[in-house]
């Protein structure tokens, strides 16, 4: 049975004092959440030692948003996996579509990516997704796959998480319809070895729609932005009814 994963991706958001805040909000609302889904938060860097030690004894996994493919070296502002293990990091992002537009992310660089956090025992979250002149053209389908083929050689897809945005619909407030991300969902899942990889959906996902989307039967999830920032709207989406 394929894990329900809901990952929140806070981006450049919050100091240590401001996530601490958030949490401790956050953790007093989980009381009616379902022991099924895993709970992820995916902070800044200069928060996870914070978290990472509020989080302990909770059922809310700690995530990064980025590793780098050696495990160290002189890479000025860069961060490696063991420096993640150390904080009890269990998931990372890699490959998220900012990454790829503001800092050059390739998809050798993301490949390189996903197997040093499987190296280290950190659960990678591969982001794929086209941009709205790809979707425009009727490349979507094609810029998905390569995305696939080339980040995934030699990644053991037994310890992978794979999200869907549609770069398009981040930040957007424009949601890809929950029919589509499911053709796409599955579009990505039938191009795997194990079919048995959770796929998320992620691009403005909100509490107004959460419903709808996970109620698609190959979206296991969602990689939620914004939405995440606010506990009470993270918890609604946490808590979404089935």
């Amino acid at each position: 049975m394929r894990k329900v994963i809901i990952a929140g991706n806070w981006k450049m958001h919050k100091t240590r004092a401001e996530a601490l805040e958030m949490l401790q909000t956050f953790l007093n609302q989980l009381y009616e959440t379902p022991e099924d889904r895993e709970v992820v938060i995916c902070a800044p860097f200069t928060t996870l030692d914070t978290l990472s030690k509020a989080l302990h004894g909770t059922r809310v996994m700690l995530g990064a948003q980025n590793v780098h493919w050696d495990a160290e070296g002189a890479y000025t502002g860069e961060v490696s996996a063991p420096m993640l293990t150390e904080l009890n990091v269990r998931y990372v992002v890699i490959g998220h579509s900012e990454r790829r537009q503001y800092f050059g992310e390739t998809d050798t660089t993301v490949n390189l990516r996903l197997k040093a956090a499987q190296k280290y025992g950190l659960i990678p979250i591969l982001c794929v997704g086209e941009s709205k002149q790809q979707r425009d053209v009727g490349e979507a389908e094609e810029v998905i796959t390569e995305q696939l083929e080339e980040g995934l050689l030699g990644v053991d897809q037994d310890n992978l998480v794979i999200a869907y945005e549609p770069i398009w619909a981040i930040g957007t407030g424009e949601t890809c319809g929950s029919e589509e991300a499911n053709r796409i969902t599955a579009l990505i899942r039938s191009q795997l070895k194990n079919p048995e990889v959770p796929i998320l959906y992620g691009g403005s996902v909100k509490p107004g729609n959460i419903d709808e989307i996970i109620a698609q039967p190959d979206i296991d999830g969602a990689l939620v932005g914004g939405a995440s920032l606010a506990p009470g709207d993270f918890t609604r989406i946490v808590n979404y009814q089935a």
